[in-house]
């Protein structure tokens, strides 16, 4: 299965937070999914370290790499399939999540609600 991890699950999983969920823990550690991880979720986290409302390692970036995450870069593609879908989440960065998930034939991994009212699928996180 290929998995899109949204912003917060990829934190909890850098993490270990316990408030990632058991399921979600396994679909992400299983060897036979291959996980991707937007360049909008680095853009978002980055952006809200310059904010001060988030602390990250100072190696952020290759902690990441690390993990063996395959990067999705954001194309023009991605950003005219954001124009197609429906207003039902108003965040940018999610939307960008939401059009690159339908576009890649991605499974999400989110614990945000409002992804619900889209039909692409979904693991809670």
């Amino acid at each position: 299965m290929n998995l899109f991890l949204d912003t917060h699950v990829l934190l909890w999983w850098l993490d270990d937070n316990s408030r990632l969920s058991k399921q979600a823990k396994n679909y992400i550690a299983d060897v036979d999914n291959i996980i991707f991880v937007s360049a909008v979720v680095i853009w978002e986290i980055r952006i809200k370290e310059a904010l001060g409302k988030l602390e990250i390692a100072a190696d952020f970036f290759n902690i990441v790499k690390q993990q063996g995450f395959e990067i999705l870069s954001i194309t023009a593609q991605h950003a005219n399939k954001v124009g197609d879908i429906p207003m039902h989440h108003r965040d940018p960065f999610d939307r960008m999540l939401i059009a690159q998930a339908i576009e890649e034939s991605l499974t999400i991994v989110t614990h945000d609600r409002a992804f619900k009212a889209y039909e692409i699928p979904l693991i809670e996180a």
